[in-house]
């Protein structure tokens, strides 16, 4: 599990997949979301804008990151 640094609070789930490189683009983390692929905090999440916070973490294609704020 690695660790990424938000610096502001909530962050949407599908813009996390894109920035972070678990996906190719945006469109793309829409559909492994919308698909159930993606799993939030142990539960798989369907919505592209579930926003989310510090110490969420979030599972995708065998990958976990934990969301950690900038403070």
């Amino acid at each position: 599990m690695r660790d990424v640094v938000i610096r502001k609070e909530p962050v949407e789930l599908h813009k996390i997949l894109k920035f972070e490189g678990m996906v190719p683009s945006g469109g793309v983390a829409k559909l492994a979301i919308e698909s159930g692929d993606v799993m939030v905090n142990g539960e798989v999440e369907t919505r592209k804008r579930k926003k989310m916070v510090g110490g969420d973490i979030i599972e995708f294609n065998g990958e976990q990151i934990r969301l950690v704020t900038d403070d």
